[in-house]
């Protein structure tokens, strides 16, 4: 067929599935407004991907995989949906130690609030060489609940929460059998409230509540390398977003006469991420994968808070400040996947990730720390035109430790001490489903498992 014939086929057959996609978007994104994410960053993009801990997921495989890298949407045949349900099932307690000020009050329950996080990819091939792609997603987040009155509470106390909601248009070209390239453009909508006490002043407490919603936008990019039938590599970039947020700073008790209580803003500077991958074939049955993957945490810096007039927000005369200033992030991963028969492909992997807050600068609202991943999923093909993955992770966190007092540097001391420690582990369960609108085309005979995929 020429490819002009191949093209209007394609885009006849094809209206009703675009139709119903853009419908499928729509939902998700009401979805996720409800949703609740687990952690500042959320990884949690693909049960095909987590399913081995990440690993090769820049390289392709899945729809999944253009939130990684856009290029990989030239892997995917027709027009396709990818829709992902995670549930995150974090728990961190936090326990006060000498030295805080405020130690009779005690420490919490488990902080971290349960999440479940939506995702959906469409890609359509429209041309032979040519694919356009959207993926909805929610890559930053976090969710915790405090008690009011405990022995951190300047640190964090009430519930505080990000939430993103992130729509990325892509375009994919195969310019051979060996490159292809993509690019897209990220346009993302952050939804934020940050609670938090105060030192006590006046004979009572005060608490701080800053909270609003804003627009950022980006891009991505990425490219695919095929040397040779058994060997792929990827390499993704997405690019940092500045996330505004524009809404209104309240400070209530004996503080709230000394404070600029009203409209406020300030930007969070959210980092880029460069991800490298490789998938290689070994056998009929089997391929190992790996990523590398870099995040550049430290532009977030510090963030400003300011007045509608642009001057600082204050409380008794001082700046109010988020001072983040995390380093940047690393993530290394390896996994295998096992074609069990024509129907199931097992997977499993293990990953390393360096967390970008150290102990000079975390406090209870983020009390991240380095980890280790252990994972293990599969995919079912049920019939020519869907399959379904399914994904199970368990996260151990390192031992961590707070420490914020005149002497820890910590930039975040108020003039109020607090030291503890945080016992911290995760379990992910993802699901998902994918869907092939147009009909398959029959595969070719397998010529060996050099030839054959």
């Amino acid at each position: 067929m020429a490819q002009e014939e191949w093209g209007l086929a394609m885009s006849f057959r094809g209206l009703k599935a675009i139709l119903l996609a853009c419908g499928g978007v729509g939902a998700l994104i009401a979805a996720t407004a409800d949703a609740n994410a687990g952690g500042f960053a959320i990884r949690e993009q693909s049960a095909w991907g987590q399913g081995m801990s990440y690993a090769g997921v820049a390289a392709g495989g899945s729809s999944s995989a253009m939130f990684w890298n856009p290029a990989t949407m030239t892997q995917i045949p027709g027009l396709q949906s990818n829709s992902i349900l995670t549930g995150i099932l974090p728990s961190s307690t936090n326990t006060p130690g000498a030295g805080s000020a405020l130690g009779g009050l005690g420490g919490t329950s488990n902080i971290a609030k349960d999440a479940l996080v939506p995702a959906g990819y469409y890609t359509w091939q429209f041309r032979p060489d040519m694919w356009v792609g959207l993926a909805v997603t929610s890559p930053f987040g976090l969710s915790v609940t405090f008690p009011d009155m405990w022995a951190g509470r300047d640190y964090g106390a009430n519930g505080t929460s990000l939430t993103t909601y992130n729509a990325t248009p892509s375009f994919a070209w195969r310019i051979n059998d060996m490159i292809s390239v993509g690019l897209g453009v990220q346009i993302q909508y952050g939804d934020a409230k940050l609670n938090k006490g105060l030192p006590f002043f006046g004979g009572g407490f005060s608490d701080f509540s800053l909270e609003g919603t804003g627009w950022g936008y980006g891009f991505t990019a990425g490219v695919t390398v095929t040397p040779t039938p058994t060997t792929t590599i990827g390499l993704g970039y997405r690019s940092a977003v500045n996330q505004k947020i524009n809404g209104t700073m309240t400070v209530v008790g004996n503080l709230a006469a000394l404070s600029t209580n009203g409209s406020a803003s300030t930007t969070l500077d959210l980092p880029d991420v460069v991800s490298l991958g490789l998938k290689q074939r070994v056998g009929p049955q089997w391929t190992l994968l790996g990523t590398v993957e870099w995040t550049n945490w430290s532009r977030i810096g510090t963030s400003t808070v300011a007045q509608a007039s642009g001057a600082p927000a204050t409380i008794a005369g001082t700046a109010v400040t988020l001072p983040f200033q995390f380093q940047d992030g690393w993530f290394f991963s390896v996994g295998a996947e096992y074609q069990w028969n024509d129907r199931l492909t097992v997977r499993a992997g293990a990953a390393y990730e360096k967390s970008p807050i150290t102990d000079q600068v975390r406090i209870p609202i983020l009390p991240d720390n380095d980890r280790y991943w252990l994972s293990l999923g599969g995919t079912y093909q049920l019939t020519p035109k869907i399959s379904f993955d399914a994904a199970y992770s368990h996260v151990f966190v390192n031992n961590t430790s707070i420490n914020i007092t005149a002497t820890s540097g910590n930039p975040w001391f108020d003039g109020t001490s607090y030291v503890g420690s945080i016992d911290s582990h995760i379990d992910i369960i993802s699901v998902a489903m994918h869907y092939r609108w147009d009909e398959p085309e029959a595969p070719p005979p397998k010529q060996g498992y050099f030839k054959a995929k």
